[in-house]
């Protein structure tokens, strides 16, 4: 039983051996299918290659179209709210003028009272100058 298993381990130290060798020298022969099948997959390789370079270039161009949308998104958003402060202040001055203005509406309308009782005096006639 020993010498089985000597006998087994040197088959397959040889087989380990001769694998190894193979793999070392290559295999010459590719077959058309695998030769067609290689070809194939270098194409689309290639291809894949070329989408994606021309994705990238979209890529960045779509970064450049946003950055310079949030560049105007921002301006906007700014001069909003400068021009948001701005109504504020006019529609505040129009409520000021407002009521000013109806409260002088309301001192025209009361009468005037006079401060004091004043009799008025006739003006005097003088008589003509004799004539010469």
């Amino acid at each position: 039983m020993i010498m089985g298993r000597r006998r087994a381990m040197s088959l397959a130290g040889v087989a380990l051996g001769l694998g190894c060798l193979v793999g070392m020298t290559g295999c010459d022969y590719w077959p058309p299918a695998l030769q067609a099948q290689v070809e194939q997959l270098r194409s689309e390789t290639q291809t894949l290659a070329t989408e994606k370079a021309q994705l990238q270039v979209q890529i960045n161009d779509l970064s450049n179209a946003r950055r310079d949308l949030q560049s105007q998104l921002d301006e906007m958003s700014r001069v909003s709210r400068e021009k948001t402060v701005m109504i504020t202040s006019l529609q505040h001055q129009v409520d000021t003028l407002r009521a000013k203005g109806a409260k002088a509406a309301v001192a025209a309308k009361a009468p005037v009272k006079p401060a004091s009782k004043t009799t008025a005096k006739q003006p005097v006639k003088k008589k003509p100058a004799p004539k010469r």
